[in-house]
């Protein structure tokens, strides 16, 4: 079965969501951002999630994590829960 970890930052407003990828895409360190902003409990781990099975996520987040490009900061994601910037550390089939 397909697992992956990642780690992701949780907040309220797409637009909150594209202000801080813009952050981290300009030096900002993602784990730092997710420590200050990650309305998730992750946050405080630097909104690491650890490694996840395909199917423990909501589809939309394992939509992402199971198909796009390892390392590099996705999103805004939109679940049920709010808005996810996303980063995919390792995947394995």
């Amino acid at each position: 079965m397909a697992t992956a970890s990642a780690r992701h930052i949780l907040v309220e407003t797409e637009e909150v969501c594209n202000d801080l990828k813009e952050q981290i895409e300009n030096g900002g360190d993602f784990a730092a951002v997710a420590a200050e902003f990650s309305a998730c409990p992750s946050g405080k781990s630097g909104g690491d999630l650890g490694k996840f099975s395909k199917g423990q996520m909501v589809p939309e987040f394992d939509t992402v994590v199971f198909s796009e490009e390892l390392n590099k900061v996705h999103g805004p994601v939109k679940t049920q829960f709010g808005y996810h910037l996303i980063e995919i550390t390792e995947r394995a089939e």
